[in-house]
């Protein structure tokens, strides 16, 4: 079978298709078909050795994939040949067939299509655990989404108002805005590109904080870093939560009195931890997404699609940070 590996450290010019040996199911997994793969920052990361888990190379990068069970192997219950189902390796799923634990497994909806399966875990399980589980958002508080055109922002985008919340969404250009307004996003805040000095950061806090209407955000969602971090957290209201999520500008650094003036909470969220601590509340909360998708709360934007051939250019695409949505691979066997 095709497989897009990585063989040597290095950008997305470095992975390689070859073909290798087909998986077969060991006690306890299945092997699935790779219908389409989702693609996410850590896959730009992982491959350049920065982030948090190294595998053995050579591997696939590809951390969620969505596709149909081809075989069963000993002892998996509940599963059958032929279901559609999602789920997420870490790694390993720019491959036609991948084997992976039963229990990891997720059916998915008869008339969910692949492409937007796999784009679902990840960002909308990333958003949902941050503002559920880790930051017990509530209804009427004011959502402010850093990035909130990516895959992750744009989850939270959707599942904030899903959840009842005034949604402000920040991003770089007018165009990413707009796109987050579609969502659903109340309102919008296009916020400088590339580094700022104080002043230009003591700019955006005010602005940050007109944007959401009233003393300022309840909660943000932090998924830029960098220099955005300190206005966000400067234009937040009393006991506010401020949720880690990633740092594609940079890992950022901020006076903590500032935490002790507005009484705020500074909450990190490391999803896939997560998942491995508490696997029934993981299944709780894939259950909730499954009946939003099917109640028409939330729908994964796929941007843009690519062949698992040209599997490089989706990686580089998220790598340049101009997509919009999620950006899939589709697998034709």
């Amino acid at each position: 079978m095709r497989a897009v590996l990585s063989k040597t450290v290095g950008g997305p010019s470095s992975l390689v298709v070859e073909d290798i040996l087909d998986p077969t199911p060991k006690a306890g997994e299945v092997v699935i078909e790779v219908k389409a793969v989702g693609i996410n920052f850590p896959d730009t990361l992982i491959i350049e050795d920065k982030y948090q888990f190294r595998p053995e190379r050579p591997f696939a990068p590809g951390g969620e994939v969505a596709g149909v069970i081809e075989a069963v192997g000993e002892g998996v219950k509940g599963l059958f040949k032929g279901d559609r189902v999602i789920a997420v390796p870490g790694w390993g799923g720019l491959v036609e067939r991948i084997a992976v634990r039963a229990d990891s497994v997720i059916k998915i909806p008869d008339g969910m299509p692949f492409e937007e399966a796999a784009a679902l875990v990840l960002t909308y399980g990333t958003a949902y655990y941050a503002l559920k589980d880790r930051a017990n958002l509530q209804s009427g508080e004011a959502l402010l989404v850093l990035g909130a055109a990516g895959g992750v922002g744009a989850a939270a985008v959707e599942l904030g108002k899903a959840m009842g919340a005034h949604v402000i969404a920040a991003a770089s250009t007018a165009d990413k805005v707009q796109f987050a307004l579609e969502l659903g996003a109340d309102n919008g805040l296009i916020y400088p590109s590339g580094p700022m000095d104080k002043a230009a950061q003591k700019e955006l806090s005010g602005e940050l904080k007109l944007a959401s209407g009233r003393d300022g955000p309840d909660v943000v969602f932090d998924g830029v870093g960098g220099d955005y971090a300190e206005p966000a957290l400067r234009a937040m209201d009393w006991n506010g939560r401020y949720l880690v999520i990633g740092f594609p500008a940079g890992i950022p650094s901020f006076p903590l009195n500032l935490t002790l003036l507005k009484s705020v909470s500074v909450v990190g969220v490391f999803w896939g931890a997560a998942v491995a601590r508490d696997p029934e509340g993981h299944k709780a909360n894939m259950a909730d997404l499954m009946r939003l998708w099917s109640e028409k709360k939330i729908k994964p934007r796929v941007s843009r699609t690519f062949p698992l051939e040209r599997a490089h250019e989706a990686i580089q695409a998220l790598s340049d940070r101009s997509v919009m949505g999620k950006v899939v691979v589709t697998v034709e066997s």
